[in-house]
């Protein structure tokens, strides 16, 4: 599986690649989100559940409570924040497990800091910061129908 290298210049652009990916990741999906604070993560995660038919303004980062969870849409999201855990055992007693393998897409900022527990078949996201709102995006892990609908659906937004 080849890297999806995207360069974004404004947070509208972020928004379609987080609503490009609620259109094409397959239920049960767990997605990464690997990034410096303020880099998008948060701001991917709503656009993702605000495309699957959820309250915009009701979708925060879970940085202090952990977990939040999105079911107002046409699927599922879980929104964990990795960020202030101390270990891996602190983020396993959060109950991943039942996440993972739900029909929902499971989202894990700070997803570096606990890789040993997400599933091996975790799509990453990486978002470098550059100026002001440009960053550039990897994504690693797509199989290659998801990665051409992903392509495709980014297309069609643009």
């Amino acid at each position: 599986m080849t890297p999806l290298e995207i360069s974004i210049t404004t947070i509208d652009e972020t928004d379609r690649l987080g609503e490009a990916l609620a259109a094409v990741l397959p239920p049960g999906t767990t997605v990464s989100l690997i990034g410096t604070l303020g880099a998008g993560k948060t701001r991917l995660v709503q656009a993702a559940a605000a495309a699957l038919g959820n309250n915009r303004d009701t979708i925060t980062s879970p940085t202090f409570v952990l977990l939040n969870e999105y079911t107002a849409g046409q699927r599922p999201v879980y929104h964990f924040d990795a960020y202030r855990l101390k270990d891996d055992d602190e983020f396993l007693n959060l109950g991943p497990d039942e996440y993972f393998e739900g029909d929902g897409l499971t989202f894990v900022e700070w997803g570096d800091l606990v890789e040993a527990c997400l599933p091996a078949d975790a799509v990453t996201v990486a978002i470098e910061t550059l100026d002001g709102e440009a960053r550039h995006v990897t994504i690693t892990g797509l199989p290659d129908d998801t990665r051409a609908a992903l392509e495709s659906a980014l297309r069609a937004s643009a």
